[in-house]
This record gives C-alpha cells, structure tokens and sequence, in this order.
C-alpha cells in the first residue's frame, strides 16, 4: 500500500479549475445555484477530484501512467477532508488501484491504473 495523502479541494480550488477548464456550470461555484439545483451546496468537478487521484500517484512514483480509469462514486464539497489510497494489484505487472474518500470513509472515486514499466 501506498501511503494515503490526506487533501482538501477549497473552494478557490474549485473556481480556479472552472476557469483553466471552461467548466463554468454554477453547481460548482455559486453556492445559491446549487441548492436550488437540488444540492445541499458547491461540489467539486469531478474531473479536479480525478486529477487528484493522479497527482497522488506522480507523488507515490507510479509512472508514466499507460493508463488511468476511474468511478465516481459520492459528491465532493469545498473543505471536506479527503484521503488518496492507492495499491499494487499487482506491482510486476504495474496494476494498481486508487481511491479516494472523505475522512468517514465515504468513497468519492474509485479506479485502476496501469504503469508503462517499458518506459521506467
């Protein structure tokens, strides 16, 4: 097992990502909008939270990435403590898994990866 690396996606997070992506939808950055869409506030974009998870996996050196597949699982919100686990399915063959959960164990992504160890 990887180390877990605990993280927090704030809010300015949040806008800086809808604005380097485009991904402007309010759900993710107008607190009013959001509850009126039905939600209980802002959420995170599920590609930021994805980008995450590869960040954790540059950090634990499981690289290059031949690939990277991912479930979402659960809403992410601004502040909410999170903590990226990672693991070798099987670590010759360069298979592993991600996921990432709120400090309560509710799992917000969950995925596999594969490392090009032609490349390493």
């Amino acid at each position: 097992m990887f180390n877990p690396i605990p993280w927090i996606i704030t809010a300015d997070d949040i806008r800086a990502y809808a604005e380097a992506s485009g991904d402007n939808n309010p759900i993710h950055t107008d607190p009013a909008y959001a509850k009126k869409a039905g939600l209980p506030g802002c959420i995170a974009h599920g590609m930021l939270v994805m980008a995450l998870g590869s960040r954790a996996l540059k950090e634990w050196g499981a690289v290059p990435l031949a690939s990277y597949d991912v479930r979402f699982q659960g809403m992410t919100f601004p502040d909410e403590p999170l903590v990226v686990k990672g693991s070798w399915i099987n670590e010759a063959e360069g298979k592993g898994s991600i996921i990432i959960e709120s400090e309560t164990g509710e799992v917000k992504m969950k995925g596999t990866f594969a490392v090009n160890r032609n490349e390493q």
